[in-house]
């Protein structure tokens, strides 16, 4: 069976980031995407966010450019953009044009900011999302909060909670709702990722600095250790049972409640060893261990070959879609598709019309 959202019509307008990540998400799961890349737009070759996409490149300059796309929204059940606020406004492909032309839309709008506020038209980018949201300020050791990459603005709190909006939004369309506009901002978005701490913090169970807290690397049984040949492991040892049988399993004689004597025992024990010595004797256990695996690594570990959970596309090893479905199992992904030609003939633009486009560069 096809994917869940099978029969879904999106049209995504190029942009870096969040809003192909959002893309690739309702790609993944069975929409149709067709992505509008701008002339002289730039693109990352073999980027994973753009996979199982058709594209068209348009010229937004010119006004024939301009009504090619708002033909192809007359047809499709949702739209994603991620620039700032007012561009599409001045392109004149607005909410308010696209909504008339087709009700039901639902027109997805990705900012850092959101679309108003004291700060909608600055520049910023992930670090500075998060760093508003007070998220950043839980992340890293004591006394230098630490960037987690793009993870919780752009794609955690940004392009996959719009693909969870634009899911969420269309579902009321079908249930007989109008169209309307989401406004995702990444701020937001990455507050909201943070639900959990600020719930800890009015229970007074959370410090309020980075790395002084049970799941920040605050405590022993919760962190990073090298081992003899300088790679890493993890644990968790959250629960009292866990714990137990960690330091059984490490052979270790300490006060369980001694934070500093536990690190300094686990420092130790994990660098008498190397990672896969400790791999062979933890991993699979309730000791809550894992390996800290490179990019390189992790498509290859024996638990993520046998659950699929990458894939190789045009040479390119990349994270497969996931989740997964009992039923509506998703195809494997496929690179982009340059489909100007297919996707005008779509629209009922004759074979002569599309040439006399191209000629004049409005399509590339």
């Amino acid at each position: 069976m096809p994917g869940p959202l099978a029969g879904i019509r999106i049209l995504e307008m190029a942009g870096l980031g969040p809003a192909p990540f959002c893309g690739m998400m309702l790609a993944d799961h069975g929409a149709e995407v067709i992505r509008v890349e701008r002339e002289g737009g730039w693109i990352l070759p073999g980027d994973p966010m753009l996979r199982s996409r058709r594209t068209i490149r348009v010229d937004l300059k010119q006004a024939e450019g301009i009504a090619i796309v708002r033909d192809l929204a007359r047809t499709c059940d949702g739209l994603i953009e991620g620039y700032r606020p007012g561009v599409m406004e001045r392109l004149g492909l607005g909410p308010d044009v696209l909504l008339a032309d087709r009700p039901s839309l639902v027109y997805g709008r990705m900012t850092g900011w959101g679309q108003d506020g004291p700060l909608a038209r600055a520049a910023g980018h992930d670090i500075n999302y998060i760093a508003l949201a007070g998220v950043l300020h839980t992340v890293g050791r004591e006394g230098r909060p630490s960037p987690p990459v793009n993870y919780l603005g752009d794609f955690g709190g940004g392009g996959m909670l719009l693909a969870f909006a634009m899911a969420s939004a269309l579902l009321a369309v079908r249930g007989g709702a109008p169209g309307q506009v989401i406004d995702c901002a990444m701020t937001e978005g990455s507050a909201l990722l943070a639900a959990l701490v600020h719930g800890l913090n009015a229970a007074g169970q959370w410090r309020d600095e980075a790395g002084a807290n049970l799941i920040d690397g605050g405590s022993p049984w919760y962190d990073a250790y090298r081992t003899a040949d300088g790679k890493w492991v993890a644990v968790g040892a959250i629960e009292t049972q866990f714990r137990a049988l960690l330091i059984e399993k490490l052979g270790l004689s300490v006060d369980p409640g001694d934070d500093a004597a536990l690190r300094a025992a686990f420092t130790t024990a994990f660098a008498s060893r190397t990672r896969e010595e400790w791999c062979a004797l933890l991993e699979g256990s309730d000791a809550c261990f894992a390996p800290i695996l490179s990019l390189a690594e992790a498509p290859a570990h024996p638990h993520n070959v046998a659950r699929g959970a990458f894939a190789t596309i045009d040479g390119v090893v990349q994270p497969a879609p996931a989740p997964r479905y009992s039923a509506t199992r998703t195809a494997p992904p496929a690179a982009p598709k340059a489909d100007a030609d297919g996707v005008l003939a779509e629209l009922g633009y004759a074979p002569e019309r599309i040439a006399a486009l191209r000629a004049t560069r409005t399509i590339g």
